[in-house]
Parts: C-alpha cells; sequence; structure tokens
C-alpha cells in the first residue's frame, strides 16, 4: 500500500499554537507530513526562510514521535501544486479560522485542482480557542510590545520579541 503523503503550507512567520494544532490534526490523516515554509512575495517576512524551517522543525519535533508520523520540514520557492508532486503529496492540508478563510482557501483549492485534480484539498478547523490566533497579529501585538505568550510556545515568544528589537535597532 502506498505511503499516504500530505503537505501542509504556509509561511509560518512565525509558527503559532494554532499552526501546531493543525499540524497535529494532519498528521492523524497521513504517514508522512511535509510542512512546506514558502517565500510568499507578498509577505516581508519577520524571519529569513532558513530561521522559519528550523523553528518549524525544533517545534514539531515533538509531535512526529508522540503520534509516529514522519514529518518533514522543507523551504519552497516554486508553485504550492509543483512543490506537492515533488514531494509525493496525495493531499494538501489548510487549516481554517474563519469564514472569511474559507473564501480564500476555497479559491485556492479550486485552482489547484485545476492545476493537478490528483491531489485532495483537506481543510481542518483549529481548536476553538486558537482560531483567532494569525501570524500577522502575534507579529502586530509584538510590535506594540504585548504579550505573544498565549498565541505562541515560549521560545518562538522569545525569538520575535528578540528579532523584533535587533529590526529596530537596524
Amino acid at each position: 500500500m502506498a505511503q499516504k503523503v500530505g503537505i501542509y503550507p504556509g509561511t509560518f512567520d512565525p509558527i503559532t499554537l494554532g499552526h501546531m494544532d493543525i499540524v497535529s490534526r494532519g498528521l492523524k490523516l497521513v504517514d508522512r507530513l511535509v510542512i512546506g515554509i514558502s517565500t510568499n512575495p507578498e509577505k516581508e517576512p519577520l524571519f529569513p526562510l532558513a530561521q522559519r524551517v528550523a523553528q518549524v522543525e525544533r517545534e514539531t519535533a515533538s509531535l512526529a514521535t508522540a503520534l509516529g508520523t514522519e514529518i518533514e520540514v522543507r523551504g519552497f520557492e516554486i508553485l504550492l501544486m509543483h512543490f506537492a508532486q515533488e514531494v509525493g503529496a496525495h493531499m494538501i492540508i489548510r487549516g481554517l479560522r474563519a469564514v472569511s478563510d474559507f473564501e480564500y482557501e476555497f479559491q485556492m483549492a479550486g485552482m489547484n485542482a485545476s492545476l493537478n485534480p490528483e491531489i485532495e484539498t483537506v481543510f481542518l478547523m483549529a481548536d476553538a480557542k486558537l482560531q483567532p490566533i494569525a501570524s500577522r497579529l502575534v507579529k502586530e501585538i509584538a510590535v506594540y510590545g504585548g504579550e505573544i505568550g498565549p498565541f505562541v510556545s515560549p521560545a518562538i515568544a522569545a525569538e520575535v520579541v528578540r528579532r523584533i528589537k535587533e529590526r529596530r535597532k537596524q
């Protein structure tokens, strides 16, 4: 029987507890989960790609061990469907927070299906208490000195605060 491979794409800048919830739910659906970290030209990331890859690897390592599912974290700078084919993915896993997410994701799923109808898109809802979390909002809260601990791991919170301080000095 072929290995079920899923891909969870995103910018993960930074990885949040909401992302982690989707990773843990997604791991139950596949034998191998590839977390694809994109370089979205429309976004100006706080962290460089290599650092985001390292953060996600660190943050997800215990989940892979606990669930006995393989996790691979890779950066990519190509069309998502080409990346999915490259890693042998059968499904794309996407997290939904609100109706506004669904409208965008529905459109993307349709376009992706047009590019490759063999790869399914699966939508997962994050835990209700985690649904409002967005990386963009975490960064905004941190920029203005707010507490981001409820939204990210302690290690990520420290890295976000440190990076924001570094940027202010530049």
